[in-house]
């Protein structure tokens, strides 16, 4: 009898459809990770005032007549990075805008003190001028990808969206890459931390 007992509990853990252990050669499906954002060129939107960014890099370049955007550009020797904010009616800062593109020959414009391109990086350690790849290793698969161009260079629009991490964070994120050509890799021209979505 408590042979029989054996070979029907051996034929149990065969029959298909009984839960066994997991093969290690099986695959996982993916996590997806997510991370958000916080701060743009050492501002946080949604928080920090005008009066920060100033301390931090001086006297605008630009500033609307309703001084509700301003705007500095910076000339280093790998291009030019140009910082733009959108502040809401009390001087509070919403939108913060990281570019670099390249200067062109012949046209001055204005410029500070040469400064590292880190001191316009994200939180998280993301500049202009990281490698595209660079963006889905540091926030994970972005909400959407788009194409998109600007001056008659072909781009690609990474939109993260951080509503999933609370509404007292920035809420969106935009990165704007050039596209892989002829082996080189794509490299981030822009970047957008806003606090409302946009």
């Amino acid at each position: 009898m408590r042979f029989w007992g054996s070979v029907s509990l051996a034929l149990l853990f065969c029959t298909p459809g009984f839960s066994q252990a997991p093969d290690a050669t099986q695959s996982k499906p993916a996590v997806r990770r997510r991370f958000n954002e916080l701060t743009l060129a050492g501002l946080r939107p949604g928080r920090d005032k005008a009066a920060k960014a100033i301390q931090l890099f001086g006297k605008p370049d630009v500033r609307s007549e309703d001084k509700q955007s301003l705007g500095w550009t910076f000339e280093n020797g790998d291009g030019e990075y140009s910082l733009n904010l959108d502040l809401d009616k009390a001087t509070v800062v919403q939108f913060i805008r990281v570019s670099r593109g390249d200067v062109p020959s012949g046209i001055i414009s204005p410029t500070h003190t040469p400064f590292s391109a880190r001191t316009w990086q994200s939180g998280r350690g993301l500049v202009a001028g990281s490698t595209c790849s660079r963006v889905t290793q540091v926030y994970g698969q972005a909400d959407s990808r788009s194409p998109s161009t600007k001056d008659g260079r072909k781009l690609e629009l990474l939109y993260y969206a951080f509503d999933w991490a609370g509404a007292n964070v920035p809420q969106v994120m935009e990165v704007v890459c050039t596209v892989d050509d002829d082996g080189k890799a794509g490299r981030v021209v822009e970047i957008t931390l806003a606090a409302p979505s946009l």
